[in-house]
């Protein structure tokens, strides 16, 4: 059975999209640059063909920044909460699709993780740390 499209949005609402699976991939990356613009150990990011991704509201409202010297590396994001979006992947047909903006969640689970060589010295996974359902 076919999967139905998945809806995704920003914080506060203004950006809504759709993505139709499957999808082309669903990678946690270690590299540097992921972890500077999430903030987080790494990013997870999907990856649809572009005629697999439909905006629904505020596209322009999303901008980009293209990081000066890198092939493919970019960033979109709401100009109006700063959550990512996803955005067009240079040099491909693929959308790349930050996985934490989806509304629901996708059948597919990631399938790897990328520059691990590079990940975080101080990054623990996940496994190893104890669990609480709120603050602590």
């Amino acid at each position: 059975m076919e999967q139905k499209s998945i809806a995704g949005s920003c914080l506060c609402g203004a950006v809504r999209f759709e993505i139709k699976p499957p999808l082309a991939g669903f990678r946690y990356c270690h590299c540097s640059r992921c972890r500077k613009a999430t903030g987080a150990a790494h990013a997870a990011n999907i990856f649809v063909p572009q005629s697999q991704l439909t905006w629904l509201a505020g596209e322009a409202l999303v901008r980009r920044f293209d990081l000066p010297g890198a092939k493919r590396f970019a960033v979109c994001f709401c100009t109006q909460c700063g959550t990512r979006m996803p955005h067009k992947i240079a040099t491909t047909e693929n959308y790349l699709v930050p996985a934490g903006c989806l509304d629901a969640s996708p059948e597919e689970r990631p399938d790897g993780s990328i520059f691990w060589g590079s990940r975080a010295q101080w990054y623990v996974e996940t496994q190893a740390l104890p669990k609480h359902e709120e603050y602590k």
